[in-house]
């Protein structure tokens, strides 16, 4: 098929932000400008993006999670809300709060309730227990301490 005949498989969101099919965005999406969310991405109901977010394919954003500002999440990343599933009970939930500039690596999966602080990086595959504060690397399963974000952006 000719390039020019290509099935459109973009989702033009408010505020010049992109989505790519497959995915799910879910009711009342509140994103912010310069966002990318990527193909097989789920994105739960009541989130909120902030300005040039990044969200690889296959992640999992949870019902009434927040990110900050130039926040990115590698691909098939999870972001929980219902630390004991199915609750039913919305009043149960612990969204996750996602601080501006914060990395989530490919993989990886983040506890409800266990919020990520500004300029923190969590490693490809890591499971959050608890709460990862601003500038710092963390990784493993349960994820702990690495590096600060200063070392690992002097490793790049």
């Amino acid at each position: 098929m000719p390039a020019d005949s290509a099935p459109n498989d973009r989702i033009d969101l408010p505020n010049n932000s992109v989505a790519w099919l497959p995915c799910k965005i879910g009711e009342r999406l509140d994103n912010g400008a310069d966002c990318s969310i990527g193909s097989l991405a789920h994105i739960g109901r009541d989130v909120k993006m902030g300005d040039s977010c990044r969200i690889q394919g296959g992640a999992y954003i949870a019902d009434c999670c927040v990110l900050g500002n130039r926040v990115f999440i590698g691909p098939n990343a999870t972001l929980l809300n219902d630390r004991y599933p199915p609750s039913g009970n919305k009043q149960l939930w612990q969204p996750i709060t996602v601080s501006d500039g914060a990395v989530i690596g490919g993989g990886s999966t983040v506890v409800p309730g266990c919020n990520i602080g500004a300029n923190a990086v969590l490693a490809a595959g890591a499971v959050l227990t608890k709460s990862l504060p601003d500038n710092e690397v963390w990784a493993g399963n349960p994820a702990t301490y690495l590096m600060s974000r200063q070392e690992y952006e002097d490793k790049r």
